[in-house]
């Protein structure tokens, strides 16, 4: 099949990113042809992919999306895909990758009505339109169950058209027998003792994963343990706000930032606990690879993924609304009791070792395939 693959941005380690890289292999496994049309493009390109990347300048994100479009639209045309996969909302896909949440449920749940009167709204709201509105033959590959509610309430998206794929993890996520000495290893190589906390934040978007709040618990926590518990930041972001608030609490020498890695796994058998207390997220594999991991979590409820923190036995869900006194009371409580530690992440390596959270990129590319026979069919090609 000839496959065109549509993104704003790709680096290695954003989620997105990540989701569509395996869904890409796969399809350069299989024999299949993939272009891709991106804004910018950091890391290597497997062999046998085409990537076209378009170089454009504009006042803001909004304005240069659409002239990305219209740069684009002739390709796309010209050289007749059998399948075009976007992994941004835009005009003219066959399937979306919806790795973004509902633009229209965000705006009007976060932003007063002012916030409608923008043309960055006018912009957001009508490309999501594009590909949700009922008479779309868009085809939505959902990676959260209460995306499909939030698209029916505001666009009536036939249920045909939305597709729930199951969670998508790699089985190196899943602790290793070595994991004591891996652990001990990583935490010389960073210089954490080893009677020293160790709490993990992994993810591009500080602001959105709950940074702020994290550190908040941190300095709240009593005298002893917090002199002795360090935070490890892995993502890309813009840390100097966050530096500033950690120095105002007086733990910016307990603060560490890494960007984006490829050993995440060391990590998450070095840590006591991943926190993640976000603000916004549509899915939250993280929360998965850490279950995996054997790592106890602290999350919130408006995570896609949360609720199989709960299923698993592996840790702490913060109801909605969010009490910053809730979070540090719990993450106090789950540092403070190593036995409570232990049996949280035995739980959720259990659960993990069995569960299906590892089939999502496969599931997408049978989804994908299966449009592009669509159409060679309509188009008269089979």
């Amino acid at each position: 099949m000839k496959l065109a693959c549509i993104l704003f941005k790709y680096f290695p380690y954003g989620g997105l990113q990540r989701d569509f890289m395996s869904i890409a292999n796969i399809a350069l496994q299989k024999g299949d042809s993939v272009d891709v049309y991106t804004l910018e493009w950091h890391g290597d390109i497997p062999q046998g992919m085409n990537v076209n990347v378009i170089e454009l300048s504009a006042m803001s994100n909004h304005v240069k999306y659409e002239k990305f479009v219209a740069a684009i639209k002739s390709s796309l045309k010209e050289k007749q895909y059998d399948c075009i996969i976007g992994f941004n909302k835009i005009p003219g896909l066959d399937v979306y990758y919806a790795a973004d949440p509902c633009y229209e449920a965000r705006i009007r749940r976060l932003r007063g009505f002012w916030a409608r009167w923008t043309s960055r709204y006018r912009h957001f709201s009508a490309y999501e339109r594009a590909v949700f509105a009922e008479g779309s033959n868009t085809e939505v590959l959902l990676i959260s169950g209460e995306q499909a509610a939030n698209f029916k309430q505001f666009y009536n998206t036939p249920a045909s058209r939305m597709h729930l794929l199951p969670p998508g993890i790699q089985r190196d996520r899943l602790r290793s027998s070595d994991h004591i000495d891996v652990a001990k290893a990583l935490r010389q190589e960073i210089g954490i003792a080893n009677e020293n906390k160790f709490v993990l934040m992994v993810g591009s978007g500080f602001r959105t994963k709950g940074l702020d709040r994290t550190l908040k618990a941190i300095a709240a926590l009593p005298d002893s343990l917090r002199e002795t518990t360090q935070l490890v930041v892995i993502g890309k972001d813009n840390i100097q706000p966050f530096m500033r608030m950690a120095k105002k609490f007086g733990l910016e020498k307990q603060i560490c930032f890494f960007a984006g890695r490829d050993d995440i796994p060391r990590f998450l058998a070095a840590a006591d606990i991943l926190i993640h207390p976000a603000y916004s997220e549509t899915a939250g594999i993280v929360l998965l690879e850490a279950l995996a991991a054997g790592l106890p979590v602290i999350t919130t409820d408006v995570c896609g993924y949360a609720h199989y923190i709960d299923e698993a036995k592996g840790g702490v869900v913060l109801s909605s609304p969010f009490k910053q006194q809730k979070l540090n009371d719990e993450f106090a409580e789950m540092l403070s009791d190593a036995a409570a530690r232990e049996k949280l992440a035995e739980q959720g390596h259990a659960w993990a070792k069995d569960a299906d959270i590892y089939d999502l990129h496969q599931h997408a590319y049978d989804i994908i395939i299966k449009k592009a026979g669509e159409n060679q069919a309509s188009s008269g090609d089979l």
